[in-house]
């Protein structure tokens, strides 16, 4: 049974009991609409409350039913709500924990709401490329105004209890009882003669949501179009929200209904609210690895050492403070640990200015950092992770001090980017507990994790790196060990194409236009310099002393620049200049040398359009990616949209690259890498994955987990295509 029913004292108590967050499946419309009805007939109900068990009041629709047709005699989520408001009784919502979603729209029909002090209500539907599709865009703003709808619907982050009493969404917050409490206002209600015409007057601040009326804010809805993305580069939900809002102000509430409708419905048919969805169940999928079963052991981690105090330690270990972890920073420079811990505090104090965070807020997260410079306080660790320099030798010593200091069973993570995790496992008597844990800079804000597993990892090993990314909020994918692993290998002949765009022909600045004019929230040579043009070009050394060169040439643009000191935003200049505000300038000097490098290589530079810049970077990402599901090193299709969307900024609403491949067609995808084969070289040959695909009409969203790994004569998919 989903809905539970209860009479107390003439109040039917109706909660939602659907774990773990009471989604509003079809089977759990049924059962409230029959509790509903049931109600209006029994004599001996006088009101009703809504509430959910399992400390949450719902989490919204079961998104797996949208664009789905509902099993036969399934009310919609609107017709409930519609019987909410036919109610001839009061209706009051007891909102304990989340009302999101359709959960809080159910919650807005009501006639009252009451919460607890950890209720928390939104609507997040913008997040799906949707709008709020049962009456949220329509009774919210009845209830707070346009401005604050038109706030909390374009962001779709929570409103706490407090705020949302003071803004009216909450009639009131109760710290007791709170099932009490609201069958006490219920039956009150109840008793009190004239409730149905209270519940039911136009204009009365006491009447259900969908009497009142809201005044017309031109400015607010100006204001609010102004600030919004562009319809084609991922704006559609925003918009499309604002013009619902505004229908409210507009139109006769049953009119406003059926214009929330009519946008709710364009939106699910867009490409850019099937993209968002296809991005919000990889997300899930992605926590969850074939061979590493549900009820794998997790070992608990409660501190935790950071091994290097440079950019990514001190990033690193301030995600982890952020997550409520105890933290140990060590660091054998003690220059360098002062610089780190600077760093950290400077930080914090940014985001303490910034309202961010409060004073008490940082004091309690610097309080769980200690900081020094001998490695014996790993021994009381449960886990270790290793950001020192990115060298092999250098990683390979510290873990082999790391395996005679730490407890036996301590995970041992190494931050490494590019390296094979089997290479510095080897020799080591616990490889199982050695994992890679990449994070990307800067650790304490990018939300991508990658979870790097070698030939004798754990499962435990890996099940609790699962479990650590859930406590710090990072999103989560598992690759095997690889050089780059997936998100810095797709990057390898990303990198090389924008590269060899520049070399015939283009300008740094003009491809970064047509990148960021896809959707990217930089482009890629702002990305470099970002990151540091230096970082790349160790790599490039390093891959060079251990004979690894790519199969196509590399540019030495990029090691030219850092001959120069130019290693990107940090010295002032790399591929731009810039400014004490970081803005970044074309710089002569750059397009001087750019062309010096064309004439050395015997390149006739020409005009190169914005097409086909746009259509070799995301053809080189495409194949790539194909070329890193095909072999094992991701785990699923969706993996690798969440790795380049968390990682690198591809646009969620285009759904990362496989799934916009998908939306390209892969015999488009497959013709046209042909086509760039025979023009620009054989490193373009379609990966043999695409063509498999590409020749049975099917798309990479037909595979599962694993499907795509070829057999080894590569000839065939080893799970079907389904």
């Amino acid at each position: 049974m989903a809905v539970h029913r209860s009479l107390r004292d003439g109040v039917l108590v109706v909660e939602l009991d659907n774990p773990p967050v009471n989604a509003l499946s079809p089977d759990v419309l049924v059962e409230l609409q029959a509790a509903l009805d049931s109600g209006v007939t029994d004599p001996a109900v006088r009101a009703f409350v809504l509430s959910g068990r399992n400390g949450i009041f719902s989490g919204g629709a079961d998104i797996r039913w949208f664009g789905k047709a509902p099993p036969p005699d399934t009310p919609l989520l609107p017709d409930v709500i519609a019987r909410i408001e036919a109610s001839p009784k009061p209706v009051l919502a007891a909102i304990d924990g989340t009302a999101f979603g359709g959960g809080f729209e159910i919650a807005l029909a009501c006639d009252r709401r009451v919460g607890s002090p950890r209720a928390r209500v939104a609507l997040p539907e913008i997040n799906l490329g949707l709008l709020p599709g049962a009456g949220g865009t329509q009774r919210l703003p009845r209830a707070v105004g346009s401005a604050a709808a038109l706030r909390i619907i374009l962001s779709g982050k929570p409103v706490k209890a407090d705020e949302a009493h003071a803004a009216g969404i909450l009639d009131s917050v109760v710290t007791g009882d709170l099932l009490a409490a609201a069958c006490a206002q219920a039956g009150a209600m109840a008793a009190r003669a004239g409730t149905a015409s209270e519940i039911t007057a136009p204009g009365s601040t006491q009447a259900r949501l969908s009497a009142r009326t809201v005044p017309p804010d031109p400015a607010a809805f100006a204001s609010a179009r102004a600030a919004l993305a562009p319809i084609e580069l991922g704006g559609l939900a925003a918009h499309r929200c604002v013009d619902a809002i505004e229908a409210a102000t507009a139109l006769p509430f049953e009119d406003g209904l059926r214009r929330e409708r009519e946008l709710f419905m364009e939106l699910l048919a867009s490409e850019q609210s099937k993209s968002r969805i296809h991005v919000f169940f990889a997300e899930r999928e992605a926590a969850k690895v074939p061979d590493v079963p549900g009820d794998t052991p997790v070992a608990p981690v409660r501190t935790v050492c950071v091994v290097g105090a440079g950019t990514m330690g001190t990033g690193i270990a301030m995600a982890l403070a952020n997550g409520g972890l105890e933290v140990r920073v060590v660091e054998a420079a003690d220059d360098v640990l002062a610089r780190g811990r600077a760093l950290i505090e400077k930080n914090y104090a940014a985001s303490a200015r910034k309202g961010r965070f409060s004073e008490a807020v940082v004091a309690e997260r610097l309080g769980r950092m200690s900081f020094g410079t001998d490695l014996v306080v790993a021994a009381e660790a449960d886990l270790v992770i290793e950001a020192v320099f990115e060298e092999l030798d250098i990683k390979r010593e510290v873990f082999a001090r790391l395996e005679a200091i730490c407890r036996p069973d301590a995970i041992l993570a190494s931050n490494t980017s590019t390296l094979d995790i089997d290479a510095i496992a080897r020799g080591s008597s616990r490889a199982g507990d050695i994992i890679g844990l990449h994070f990307f800079s800067p650790a304490n804000v990018m939300k991508l994790l990658e979870i790097v597993r070698g030939d004798a990892t754990s499962a435990r090993a890996i099940a609790t790196s699962l479990a650590l990314a859930k406590t710090i909020g990072k999103v989560a994918v598992v690759a095997r060990t690889c050089d780059g692993f997936i998100a810095n290998r797709i990057l390898a002949p990303y990198g090389r194409e924008t590269m060899a765009l520049v070399e015939e022909g283009a300008l740094p600045q003009d491809v970064d236009r047509v990148m960021e004019r896809f959707g990217f929230p930089m482009g890629p040579f702002r990305m470099y310099d970002l990151a540091g043009l230096d970082v790349g070009w160790r790599i490039r050394k390093r891959r060079l002393a251990e004979g690894k060169l790519a199969a196509v040439r590399e540019s030495e643009i990029g090691d030219r620049l850092c001959e120069r000191g130019r290693y990107g935003q940090k010295t002032g200049a790399g591929i731009y200049r810039y400014d004490e505000n970081r803005t970044p300038q074309p710089d002569p000097e750059v397009e001087a040398l750019i062309a010096a490098e064309s004439a050395r290589l015997g390149i006739t530079r020409r005009r190169i359009t914005d097409d086909e810049i746009l259509n070799r970077c995301v053809l080189a990402l495409i194949n790539e990616s194909a070329k890193t599901l095909e072999d094992g090193t991701a785990i699923r299709p969706g993996d690798i949209d969440v790795a380049w969307i968390y990682g690198f900024g591809f646009p969620a609403y285009r759904g990362g690259p496989l799934h916009y491949a998908d939306t390209l067609g892969l015999a488009h995808v497959r013709d046209q890498l042909i086509r760039l084969s025979e023009s620009h070289g054989a490193h373009w040959r379609p990966a043999p994955l695409i063509e498999r695909l590409a020749a049975r009409g099917a798309r990479f969203a037909n595979l599962g987990a694993y499907e795509a790994v070829a057999e080894p004569t590569g000839a065939a998919l080893t799970g079907a295509v389904h």
